[in-house]
């Protein structure tokens, strides 16, 4: 039977000569008792009947913390501290509908598991039924300790498995280096709360972002979701995002999303420019006064106290801290970072969540990928970097005793309680990671009502006036690097297309056609090029990957230079990297950068109904010699960009 108490029934405020009023907050069960002391309503969590101080909600989140932490066994405790995946009820590969709460309540009871990643992509009831679904199962624990269900990026325009979500029916708006591009602080928090709205509705209490690491080698494949390459502009954007997403400017407030910003620090700056999910990314390079740079967005973000950290997964080269070489491990296990800078340098008390698969085995095609004609598998990914000699076990401990608190990806505990059994971790150890990830759920408000309202999540999630916000953001993003006479466009132009749908320019009156003869005007539209250099790595078969520049056989130069001399030309690219404009540059009358946009946006610029006012939040190299010579840890320093960080064209009235 459900039993249930909500904040319209118990609106009570308890009050006296001495104290100060305390408003109830929201109180919902489905299978937990919900008793009353002092006339005020409770979850009685370990439902024995009397009101245990961690079901106090009166108490402050440390105190509840104590109190819970105290009760726990070692099991409990390890389930804590990983973050499993929530098993969708269709094969892998097939889409989901929901969640198998079977096989789901099977894993809560075997491992105490109480943290959750989703990347269940469905309609918005749906999505909030099937966490609903997951928070009773986690009801059965014998504490009564909530789930806390954690996403990866929703709202963003493009979407790559690791690194965001398809948004469903959420609204799209442009990735976050668009966000950036606007140099908007309030704009970002606004946008965040957005998200934050949006997230919860859903049953979402966490977001592993946003991530600002700093995009100074260009080649990266991750640049289009940072904030860019500005350090001041990506601290005061991450700063603005946080305090929106977790709803205060002093950490999470009632009915925040917990933030959990990444990674800290140097993963963008590849050596190679390839990522650090793969074995022949691993490295990076950045000297001290670099490094200083790269850690300006979390020292940014931090102003905001968020909740979660997360370390990157590079070995970082050359790098000396405190007058040393650093240990080549990856940052997850370098206590020379974890607890040097970031906890005692920099005073971060949250939670340090590992990025995924930092602890698993590496085996041969983890390292070399699969062989030709093999599918590559994500069974095979590790990003165990510097330590692949270690057990499980040793690594699982070599983590803990850097700083880590808590384990991306871990599906079964067990190495956690084998490290303590062995003697390589110690229990204060563990207490002071599973005290931090306790005060983080209890000031999310989960353990007085994690349910969602599935109904309200239809109606409230991806509106209409969403929708149309998210389009004017992606327009109003774009970066407009050349115009001329041919912009803005009339009404009934006669345009030829490449990579725009003909829908989208008949929706905005113009006409589209295919004779080149009859065109007065042609539209381009391209993504930054990108080489398929590693297909048997999971990663590397996803990855934007290699040079930067268009070769001539690029189907958008073919188009470009199969037009007729005289022809008007609007080009647009979509910069996921930056990247080597130099052939369009004198061809196009109109150029522009887009960071993730519909078409429909783009058409909003063209006609003149929105005005681009974004910054190049990267610069533009002029060639790949000038990439191959720069730095990967320095901002902004190729030699003669072909447009500078911070650029954007200036019409003259």
């Amino acid at each position: 039977m459900k039993t249930f108490a909500s904040v319209t029934t118990f609106a009570l405020l308890l009050a006296s000569c001495s104290a100060p009023e305390v408003v109830a907050p929201s109180i919902e069960s489905r299978t937990i008792p919900v008793l009353e002391a002092d006339g005020i309503p409770f979850r009685d969590l370990d439902r024995d009947g009397a009101l245990t101080p961690y079901e106090d909600w009166r108490l402050t989140p440390e105190e509840r913390a104590d109190d819970l932490l105290a009760r726990m066994t070692l099991e409990e405790k390890a389930g804590v501290m990983i973050v499993a995946s929530l098993p969708g009820n269709a094969p892998m590969g097939q889409p989901a509908t929901g969640y198998d709460l079977e096989a789901l309540a099977a894993n809560m009871a075997s491992t105490k598991a109480t943290h959750f990643i989703s990347r269940l992509a469905t309609g918005n009831r749906e999505l909030a039924e099937a966490n609903n679904g997951a928070q009773e199962a986690a009801e059965a624990h014998r504490l009564g300790i909530p789930a806390v269900i954690m996403t990866d990026p929703r709202h963003g325009y493009t979407e790559l498995a690791g690194a965001s979500v398809e948004g469903g029916q959420f609204s799209q708006w442009p990735n976050g280096v668009g966000i950036a591009a606007l140099h908007d602080p309030a704009f970002a928090e606004d946008y965040a709360a957005l998200v934050r709205d949006d997230l919860r509705a859903a049953g979402f209490a966490m977001l592993l972002g946003p991530q600002i690491d700093l995009a100074t080698e260009p080649r990266w494949p991750r640049n289009f979701d940072t904030y860019g390459e500005d350090a001041q502009v990506s601290a005061d954007t991450a700063a603005a995002f946080v305090r929106g997403l977790q709803g205060s400017p002093n950490g999470i407030a009632p009915g925040g999303v917990a933030a959990v910003i990444k990674h800290f620090a140097g993963y963008s700056a590849s050596t190679t420019g390839f990522d650090a999910h793969n074995y022949y990314g691993r490295h990076s390079r950045l000297n001290i006064y670099e490094w200083q740079q790269h850690i300006r967005p979390f020292t940014g973000a931090l102003r905001s106290q968020p909740s979660g950290v997360m370390p990157a997964y590079s070995i970082l080269e050359e790098l000396q801290l405190f007058g040393e070489e650093l240990e080549q491990v990856g940052v997850g296990y370098n206590e020379r970072i974890l607890q040097g800078v970031l906890r005692d340098e920099l005073g971060f008390d949250g939670v340090i969540l590992s990025d995924w698969a930092i602890t698993n085995d590496c085996n041969e095609k983890c390292i070399n990928g699969a062989p030709e004609g093999e599918a590559p598998s994500f069974a095979d990914v590790s990003t165990a970097w510097g330590v692949l000699d270690l057990t499980r076990e040793e690594r699982f401990a070599k983590a803990l005793n850097a700083g880590m608190d808590q384990f991306g990806g871990v599906e079964d505990p067990a190495p956690i309680i084998a490290a303590v059994e062995a003697g390589l971790v110690d229990m204060e150890r563990i207490d002071d990671a599973v005290r931090r990830i306790l005060i983080q759920s209890f000031k999310l408000g989960l353990f007085e009502d994690p349910f969602v309202d599935a109904e309200a999540a239809a109606a409230e999630i991806g509106t209409p006036e969403e929708i149309a916000r998210g389009q004017e953001a992606m327009a109003a993003s774009m970066v407009l690097l050349k115009a001329d006479d041919a912009f803005p466009i009339s009404e009934g132009t006669r345009v030829l297309l490449f990579g725009v749908s003909e829908e989208a320019a008949t929706a905005a009156g113009l006409i589209p056609v295919t004779d080149v003869a009859e065109a007065e005007l042609a539209i381009l539209r391209t993504r930054s090029p990108s080489e398929m250099l590693h297909p048997g790595f999971v990663f590397g078969a996803m990855h934007q990957e290699g040079s930067l520049a268009f070769p001539e056989d690029h189907p958008a130069r073919e188009f470009m230079d199969s037009l007729p001399e005289g022809l008007p030309l609007v080009a647009d690219i979509q910069l996921d990297r930056p990247a080597i404009l130099t052939p369009f540059q004198p061809r196009a009358n109109v150029l522009i950068a887009s960071f993730g946009a519909s078409d429909a946006a783009l058409m909003d610029v063209l006609e003149g109904a929105v005005v681009p006012r974004g910054y190049l939040p990267f610069e533009l190299p002029s060639s790949m010699e000038a990439v191959e010579a720069q730095r990967p840890g320095a901002a902004a320093d190729s030699e003669n960009p072909l447009y500078a960080l911070g650029y954007r064209f200036e019409v003259v009235e």
